[in-house]
């Protein structure tokens, strides 16, 4: 039994590592929790919609579209809390590009 994945998956794969981190560079340390996983289920579904819609095959399966985002979403929350948590990435990318009220001490 042979089995090959397209570019697509594969791509699509890759970009469900890299969205918490995409998450944590558009919010701050403060934003709730509930609303980073929202955001992560957001970009989760329309990362698997865009996969399917890439998937060079005869039609657009909704129903694929739909795995492919719990997909999405599942690789996502394991690699922030696997890699990307344990590794200080979160923290770092909340701390570049969103100025918020900041959380550390002044001096």
């Amino acid at each position: 039994m042979n089995v090959t994945l397209d570019t697509a998956y594969w791509i699509g794969l890759l970009i469900s590592v890299v969205l918490p981190v995409l998450v944590g560079l558009v919010t701050t340390r403060i934003t709730h929790a509930g609303a980073k996983a929202v955001l992560l289920l957001a970009l989760s579904t329309l990362n698997g919609l865009l996969v399917e819609y890439a998937h060079p095959g005869p039609d657009y399966d909704l129903g694929t579209a739909v795995v492919l985002a719990l997909v999405s979403f599942a690789t996502g929350v394991l690699a922030h809390f696997g890699l990307w948590k344990p590794a200080g990435v979160s923290g770092k990318a909340q701390d570049s590009l969103i100025t918020g009220p900041s959380t550390r001490p002044t001096a």
